[in-house]
């Protein structure tokens, strides 16, 4: 009675353990398959993308600083100005340069961006003499106004980057915009400030959300 007992016990074990296994294969199909689905909707570039592509190669071809060119335009036609990885795939393949090679020109250059930008852009310099000047103040004032967290920034506080969940407003640091007597330096959507405090921009701020800057 006893073996009768532990064989019903292993026969049912098994049994559980196959069903199991079903549905852990079942599972695991069903999200590779979104996994996959997922990955052809993000690499993937739209026809007129690759004829704008096309053009920008046959436009720049063996001029001086060629690739440079491409990406500034490929960035500039984005609606949130930055370079797409799926652009970059096809651009290595046009063009025959290695995609890291190309990756690494638009990470070392501050003006390329590899995530997609807020409508309105606003720069802090981090230089010595903005540092010395409370820059590091108003990026913090900044961060708090705008409700920008710490898991959202793409670096520490000396170099960063993050966008407003609402894609408003992109925060950035550079490391120094040469102008020293001025000091500290902000430049919102692309326009150099001078001796701002932390009432200033915060002025600045409002007037770009209700669309009264000059």
């Amino acid at each position: 009675r006893r073996e009768r007992g532990l064989q019903g016990g292993r026969s049912a074990l098994r049994r559980l353990n196959s069903e199991a296994g079903v549905c852990s294969a079942e599972v695991s199909v069903g999200l590779g398959r979104q996994a996959k689905e997922q990955l052809v909707e993000e690499v993937q570039l739209h026809q007129k993308e690759q004829e704008f592509i096309d053009g920008l190669v046959a436009k720049h071809r063996d001029r001086p600083g060629m690739l440079l060119s491409i990406l500034e335009e490929i960035q500039e036609n984005q609606p949130n100005k930055y370079l797409p990885m799926a652009a970059l795939d096809y651009l290595s393949g046009k063009i025959d340069v290695p995609k890291a090679q190309i990756y690494s020109v638009a990470t070392f250059y501050a003006l390329f961006n590899l995530k997609p930008q807020g409508e309105h852009t606003i720069c802090i310099c981090r230089g010595t003499a903005c540092h010395t000047r409370g820059s590091r103040s108003l990026l913090e004032r900044l961060k708090l106004q705008l409700g920008i967290r710490q898991e959202e920034e793409e670096a520490g506080a000396d170099k960063m980057s993050a966008t407003t969940p609402d894609g408003k407003f992109t925060l950035r640091t550079v490391a120094c915009f040469g102008q020293c007597a001025l000091a500290p330096v902000v430049e919102v959507d692309h326009v150099i400030l001078g001796h701002v405090n932390e009432k200033s921009l915060e002025r600045e701020i409002q007037a770009v959300r209700k669309g009264k800057r000059q």
